[in-house]
């Protein structure tokens, strides 16, 4: 009865109190997730699935118009296989769960729950693959995975995520880099145009790159509290997959040569990050090309004359409205005092409110409010559908360059470890020369909470010192603390 009565009375803790009480707050207020019964896993709700359905549809286009197809490999994997690739499963072991018992007996070889999926694939790609023609190999799944958390927030970390998984196979070095380029960039448009969330691309240093990967690539966001987010990252895996697999064609020459090969992927994390970089002390925000409900009608009447009158309007406005191509629209039809809708649907983060009464019927208008800004206006039935069509772009782009403005704001270019060490506490990105040193980077790690988030695409080389010992240096990095 408790829980009942303080989830109907819930009040959003201030992003500047308690951010990561706000966050969980806002999970909540928008229904979107719980925590479920296996700890470190999480129930997504309706509302929380459907943003994810809405990210899954856009991505799996972009996808697909790169050639790649989707396939589905299997959840548990022989351990056998997973040892094969000897850094591969260095990086894991912490975080696998392993199957020894079912059936009703010990089972003679173990199975682990995927954690990724690049042992299992590669076994098929090395039956798959026989000569030059069978390249490239372009393959994606959509798919769950299990890693074990310790330390879960719903999106963010969780012991079992959704995600998407490519894995491709080329004839050299080079195609399968500029395939793991061309998906980065896939995710860079697409996290941008359509979570609005501006992100920082580059390279992973050594110590950071992905488990068995020669080079990992990856987009780090930033949110509110100045922490990063790494929201997406594709990776070139060089041969050493290959080589573990004995993924090998047949070249023009009649020799036989190792695949070179990439993968990728992007997971319900995004959920997360689209909370945390748009959201407001009021409850969720979203961007309406993701938004599972773009407009929400509150109809208001005192009498039932004035329903009478109200009620077969809002179905003309909706019907007109959805003929034009606006489908995501929906009325709320319940006995609730307009106030309270209002409450409920600011919550929800729906982009567009429309307040129609008897007296808006009689003048041929209706009140629209933002979301983001909390403006409102008077718009003429007759214009009501171009109107929205402008709102709900100029929201979508107002989103986006509020997020690009923080972003700037508050990343720093440092000189002095000194200086690092402020704008660090002080929850900045930081542009800081290294050395390109493992030891400094876990020193300043250690010290600091800091990691190396990238080496950023956009920074040109230019001479400098090591912030932290003083050696020279060639490139700035990206530093922050990271979620």
């Amino acid at each position: 009865m408790l829980k009942k009565q303080k989830r109907e009375k819930l009040q959003l803790t201030k992003r500047i109190d308690d951010y990561s009480q706000w966050y969980t707050d806002v999970i909540q207020a928008a229904d979107l997730a719980e925590h479920a019964p296996v700890k470190g896993c999480m129930i997504i709700k309706p509302y929380g699935y459907a943003i994810w359905e809405n990210m899954k549809e856009v991505l799996d286009q972009k996808i697909k118009e790169s050639d790649v197809k989707n396939a589905y490999f299997p959840l548990l994997i022989p351990e056998k296989l997973l040892k094969k690739e000897k850094k591969h499963v260095e990086g894991f072991s912490p975080e696998v769960a392993v199957v020894t018992y079912a059936g009703g007996k010990r089972l003679t070889e173990a199975f682990v729950v995927r954690p990724t999926s690049e042992t299992i694939i590669y076994e098929a790609f090395s039956r798959w693959i026989h000569s030059r023609r069978d390249l490239p190999l372009l393959i994606n799944q959509w798919a769950n995975v299990i890693r074990w958390e310790l330390r879960p927030r719903l999106f963010l970390r969780t012991t079992e995520f959704l995600w998407q998984e490519g894995h491709t196979v080329h004839a050299d070095e080079k195609e399968a880099d500029k395939r793991a380029r061309l998906m980065l960039n896939i995710y860079k448009d697409f996290i941008e145009q359509y979570l609005a969330i501006p992100v920082i691309a580059g390279k992973k240093s050594e110590s950071e790159k992905f488990a068995g990967a020669l080079h990992t690539y990856t987009l780090e966001a930033m949110m509110q509290d100045g922490k990063a987010l790494q929201i997406a990252t594709s990776h070139n895996l060089g041969q050493n997959f290959a080589k573990a697999f004995n993924i090998q064609f047949t070249d023009e020459d009649g020799s036989s040569t190792f695949g070179w090969q990439t993968s990728w992927g992007l997971s319900t994390r995004t959920i997360g990050g689209l909370i945390m970089t748009h959201s407001d002390d009021t409850g969720l925000v979203l961007p309406p090309r993701l938004a599972p409900i773009q407009i929400i009608i509150v109809p208001i009447w005192r009498t039932e004359e004035d329903e009478r009158k109200v009620r077969p309007e809002i179905k003309n406005i909706v019907e007109m409205l959805q003929k034009k191509g606006l489908e995501k629209i929906q009325v709320d039809w319940s006995e609730k005092h307009p106030g309270e809708k209002y409450y409920y649907w600011e919550r929800k983060g729906v982009p567009i409110r429309i307040e129609v009464g008897p007296r808006d019927i009689r003048n041929k208008e209706m009140v629209l409010a933002r979301r983001d800004t909390g403006k409102k206006e008077t718009c003429n039935l007759n214009s009501l559908y171009e109107r929205l069509i402008f709102l709900l772009n100029d929201i979508q782009q107002t989103l986006f360059q509020k997020a690009l403005a923080y972003q700037k704001e508050k990343t720093k270019y440092v000189e002095t470890w000194s200086d690092f060490k402020k704008q660090i506490r002080n929850g900045n990105f930081v542009l800081a020369h290294w050395h390109k040193d493992s030891a400094i980077e876990k020193k300043i790690k250690k010290e600091t909470q800091a990691t190396i988030r990238c080496i950023p695409f956009s920074q040109k080389e230019e001479s400098g010192m090591c912030v932290y010992s003083g050696k020279p240096s060639k490139k700035r990095i990206l530093f922050a603390r990271a979620y």
